[in-house]
């Protein structure tokens, strides 16, 4: 992926959690994944950007 392109999923998926709160950051980033095909490898990475984000959320 490029960085650009990395960049913006980064800050797209950021923003989702902050409008959605998810419950199950892994099951919200399978979704994500799926409905914008994203490249495959990223999921971690980005169930650890959702978390991160709720936990600024919930302080």
């Amino acid at each position: 992926m490029a960085t650009k392109g990395h960049n913006e999923v980064k800050e797209s998926i950021k923003e989702m959690a902050r409008i959605f709160r998810p419950k199950d950051p892994r099951k919200f980033v399978k979704e994500y994944v799926r409905k914008y095909h994203i490249m495959g490898g990223y999921e971690e990475e980005l169930t650890l950007l959702v978390e991160n984000e709720l936990v600024k959320l919930d302080s």
